[in-house]
């Protein structure tokens, strides 16, 4: 295995190094690893902006991240639950002239998918609601509150040199020595003052909060959250969309990376069969290339995909929470996976026998694909022997074939 493994390795290496088996220069080496890395950069590009193509579960369901979040603030009363949602309703940014339904529809312009149409209808209540005098009361909210937080930040101040003036005043601490600019007793007044000023502001909050959620437009909003059935298809749509996007994604991104393999390929045989060496060397960097982002893509796919849901839904079922299970099952299945694609190119894409038949077939060198004269034994081009020694009827025959071209007798053996 090692000695095949080898064997591979050499084969690529030789291969991305020599132009008709004579190894590349230094400056022609550099000009190719630029080309390279030029094209894998615009590889990877390409596959992050088709893999953006189709609209990814939070675009599609846009509404899905709010209605979440308002269920599970379980901690805060009725009325601050409702108004703090409402903020977060509100946009205060004048300059943006686009609606909540347009920003959500803008998603759609250049990709694939819809947006879900009761995120639309939650989208148009939302707009509904973000009018001037909506505005002004909220705004007038923050105000009274930015008051009361100012206050009660004083107040703290005032017990803090309150308490530290009583405690000159029991040690017979004369007034003119105090390190506090404010006596015991107007300390005291102030924090009275301060405490029924927080009380008036908080019953106006109160108030403006209760006149805000009263109006109709607001009423419709909230009402519309609270019920969960306008939801339930949402939360399905989003959680079976999260399911799907990364399979979507890797398909789009093999739509992507397919085409250009192929083509790559089908030029470096071509390249090979007519002895264009520039151009074999170049198709073949392609191809490399080519397949270093499908390669990652497919392990992605696995790791984070719809068979990566699959196993983990099993494992869920079966062993609990014992999760870590996953590592060793993927610790397992992948380099599983990786010796099927080595297998399947090695047999099937760089199968030496099958690329050896065909040389043969048309006159070509064995080795270098070049064409040579019916009776040489050895390749004009690169040196290469032709031939081997059959161990039945010990006469020449070509080296891979399977068969000796004088007795028939099976080559398996000798080309191990």
């Amino acid at each position: 295995m090692f000695a095949s493994t080898r064997r591979i390795l050499g084969q690529f290496f030789s291969k991305s190094r020599k132009i008709n088996n004579e190894p590349l220069n230094k400056v022609s080496l550099i000009v190719i690893v630029l080309i390279d890395i030029f094209i894998l950069v615009n590889v990877f590009t390409g596959l992050n902006d088709i893999s953006r193509w189709h609209l990814d579960p939070s675009q599609a369901y846009p509404c899905y991240s709010d209605w979440q979040n308002y269920r599970t603030q379980t901690n805060k009363d009725s009325l601050d639950k409702q108004y703090e949602f409402l903020k977060l309703s509100f946009t205060y940014d004048n300059k943006t002239t686009s609606t909540f339904q347009q920003t959500y529809q803008q998603a759609e312009e250049g990709n694939l998918g819809k947006v879900s149409e009761t995120c639309l209808q939650y989208a148009q209540r939302k707009d509904n609601i973000n009018n001037s005098a909506n505005q002004q009361a909220l705004k007038a909210i923050d105000q009274k509150q930015g008051k009361i937080s100012n206050l009660e930040q004083a107040n703290r101040n005032i017990r803090t040199q309150y308490d530290s003036t009583l405690l000159e005043k029991i040690a017979g601490q004369s007034r003119n020595q105090s390190i506090n600019s404010v006596g015991a007793e107007k300390a005291k007044q102030a924090l009275e003052q301060n405490t029924r000023t927080i009380s008036t502001l908080a019953k106006e909050i109160s108030n403006l909060k209760n006149e805000l959620l009263a109006k109709p437009e607001i009423l419709s909003l909230i009402a519309f959250v609270n019920d969960n059935g306008n939801f339930i298809e949402v939360e399905k749509g989003y959680q079976q969309a999260s399911f799907w996007y990364p399979s979507i994604q890797f398909g789009f991104q093999s739509i992507f990376l397919l085409p250009l393999i192929i083509i790559a390929l089908l030029v470096h045989n071509f390249a090979q069969r007519k002895g264009y060496g520039l151009v074999s060397l170049i198709s073949w960097h392609l191809l490399v290339i080519f397949f270093i982002p499908l390669s990652i893509k497919v392990f992605e796919f696995l790791r984070f995909g719809a068979i990566f849901q699959f196993v983990f839904d099993i494992i869920s079922a079966i062993f609990g929470g014992l999760l870590f299970l996953i590592s060793y099952i993927y610790i397992l299945l992948i380099p599983l996976i990786g010796f099927g694609i080595i297998k399947f190119f090695q047999k099937v894409v760089f199968n030496t026998k099958a690329q050896v038949a065909r040389r043969v077939q048309k006159s070509c060198c064995v080795k270098c694909a070049k064409a040579i004269r019916h009776h040489d034994s050895y390749c004009p081009h690169c040196g290469y022997y032709q031939y081997v020694e059959c161990q039945n009827c010990h006469n020449l025959t070509y080296e891979h074939l399977l068969y000796c071209k004088q007795c028939g007798h099976s080559q398996d053996l000798i080309n191990l």
